[in-house]
């Protein structure tokens, strides 16, 4: 199977069915058993048809105004979710402080989770002395399994990513039982916005689009 709709520049699929004509390589039309189960779990799992509305309702009523701190506000209201938890690095505590401030002020309840809990040495899962950031100094290892048990055991109902490393978020989400979405998307480089090696990638960063061998 190939996939790449990053490619497509005619975007059938914003109008409705059979205005535009599929691409050759279109999803919708080499994979259509594939996304007929999609449409048919929006119909059949209520939770999921839940889900999907309320990100719809959100997308609509917030759409160029409100900032995602509110979508996210918005979308935990529509699901009927009044206690929320927040996974953060511990290198933006101070972003998930305002958060947690922000969240209570508007009548949530919060758990916040830490990634260093528990303090567990790099080397248990591995991890060679060289291979640290600092070798020759105790580092603690990044914990979502932790994070995520902690936030299950809260009963959240709604957990909020906050600057979790590329790899830690992974291991969180898979762990999450209640449903995640992300407020921060860690990148120290950019100030936390991965969008702009993007926007750059045919000046300052465009070493990201060189060919490796």
């Amino acid at each position: 199977m190939e996939l790449t709709c990053s490619l497509c520049r005619v975007q059938a699929c914003r109008e409705a069915p059979g205005v535009k004509p599929l691409p050759a390589f279109c999803p919708a039309r080499t994979e259509s058993d594939i996304l007929a189960t999609a449409r048919q779990i929006y119909q059949s799992e209520a939770g999921t048809r839940q889900l999907a509305r309320a990100a719809a309702q959100v997308e609509s009523a917030g759409y160029c105004r409100w900032p995602r701190v509110e979508e996210i506000m918005e979308f935990a209201r529509r699901l009927a979710v009044s206690h929320l938890g927040i996974a953060t690095c511990i290198g933006l505590l101070r972003e998930a402080a305002l958060l947690q401030e922000i969240l209570e002020a508007n009548g949530f309840s919060v758990s916040s989770v830490c990634c260093k809990v528990d303090s567990i040495a790099k080397e248990e899962i591995g991890l060679q002395d060289e291979e640290k950031i600092r070798p020759g100094q105790f580092e603690a290892l990044c914990n979502p399994i932790g994070q995520a048990g902690l936030l299950n055991k809260a009963g959240t109902g709604l957990n909020i990513a906050v600057g979790l490393c590329v790899g830690h978020d992974s291991l969180f989400f898979r762990h999450s039982q209640a449903p995640v979405t992300v407020l921060v998307a860690k990148d120290r480089v950019t100030g936390h916005n991965p969008a702009a090696a993007l926007y750059t990638s045919h000046s300052y960063y465009r070493r990201l689009r060189a060919e490796k061998g």
